[in-house]
Order: C-alpha cells, then structure tokens, then sequence
C-alpha cells in the first residue's frame, strides 16, 4: 500500500490585533497508529510533495496573509519542490506563500552561497522567507547572519528547549531574537505556546506572532476524495 501524506493545518496568532495572521502546513502520515510526522522527510519522493503541495494549496481557501510551508536546503534545491512552490503562490495569490526554511540531515550540504540564487528566484514569484527554529542546531545568529537580508520572518521554538519559558536564559535567548527582528524589520513568531501563562510572559517581552496548542492544535487538511 503506497504511504498517505496530508498536511495539517495551525493557525499563527497576532495577540495584538487578536486575530489569526498566517497558518502553517505541517506534513504527517498515515500510519496504524494514527497521523504521525514522517520518519524522515528527506526519504519522501520529492514529486509525491510536490503533488500534494499543489493540491493542498488549490483547495485551501486561505482568508489570512500567509501560507507557511516547511522545506529544507536539500528540497529547495529540488526542481519537483521549487515548481511546486511557484504554482502554490500562484494559486494562493493574494495570499503569501512562506517558505518555512529548516534544517535537517542529508547526503548533501547546501551552504548560504548555494541557495541565495534560488532564494532570489523565490521572492520575484512574491514568496517570502522564514528562518525556522533560530537559537538551536545550525541556526544561530552567525550561521544565518549572510540570509537576514532575504528573510521576512524568524521563528523562535520554545519546544526546543529543555527550560521551560520562564528561565531567564530562555526569556534572554527571545529578547537576543527579538532585538534582531526589530533591527532587520522582520516578524519574529514565537512557537509553543501552550497556556495562558506562557501567552501572557510572551506579551510582557514584547511578542505578538505566535503559535501553540494554547491557540489551536494542528487540524487536518481534507482533500477531495478523501474519506
């Protein structure tokens, strides 16, 4: 039986204006036990994304601003995935499709200087980029430095860490990537968000992009013929 692949919807909360501002495709597999994240991203056929992608965002009636996508160095290099990315837009427009930028294991590595041409080829379509999961793996400030100048949005994930938000090393880590979302201009999203405690400490630092099981946990998104 081949794999069945959906993507999962979560809405992104702006507190300030208490309205939803974005949602974030999140890509799960149909197991015996239920939708699961995918074992490995990077062992799925690229072609098998790319279709879903284009159906996912045909049917995707999207009244917010942003449509967010995960995709790696490796996929976005891929010529399946990138025309998907183009044909999504398109059939998103007006809406914004955001490249969701991330980092995992693969054969080969893509450094800064590799992908900016693609990157630039991206934004002419009027996508836009996000940098995932900044602060943790390879996502710190001088790794990602040379790829600000392209990016709209980073994305700080409290999930990543074992502290829990109210450390005031995590709570230094956030004012570190806020302090740079405000000196490039761009959206700084904090993810998970899970109670009210955690909704109001983020607003006390300032925070107002965010995105958890506080707000709403991801919901499948049917396609036709889906049963």
């Amino acid at each position: 039986m081949k794999p069945i692949y959906r993507y999962f919807v979560q809405p992104q909360i702006n507190t300030a204006t208490k309205t939803i501002f974005g949602y974030e495709l999140l890509m799960k597999q149909l197991t015996r036990d239920g939708w699961r994240l995918p074992e490995s991203f990077a062992a799925i056929d690229p072609q098998i994304i790319a279709d879903l992608l284009i159906a996912t965002t045909k049917v995707l009636s999207v009244k917010v601003r942003y449509c967010s996508v995960n995709v790696s160095r490796e996929q976005l290099m891929t010529t399946p995935i990138a025309h998907a990315l183009i044909k999504s837009q398109e059939q998103l427009y007006p809406t914004k499709l955001v490249i969701e930028l991330t980092e995992e294991d693969a054969p080969k590595k893509y450094p800064v200087a590799d992908i900016v041409p693609q990157l630039k080829r991206f934004l002419k379509y009027g996508m836009q980029l996000s940098l995932d999961d900044v602060g943790t793996g390879d996502n710190y400030f001088t790794e990602i430095q040379d790829l600000l100048p392209f990016v709209s949005e980073i994305k700080f994930a409290l999930q990543n860490f074992n502290q829990q938000f109210k450390d005031p090393n995590i709570q230094q880590k956030i004012h570190f990537w806020h302090a740079i979302s405000i000196e490039y201009g761009i959206r700084l999203v904090l993810e998970g968000i899970e109670d009210h405690a955690d909704n109001q400490l983020s607003k006390e630092l300032g925070i107002k992009f965010k995105q958890g099981y506080y707000f709403s946990r991801p919901q499948l998104l049917s396609l036709p013929g889906d049963y």
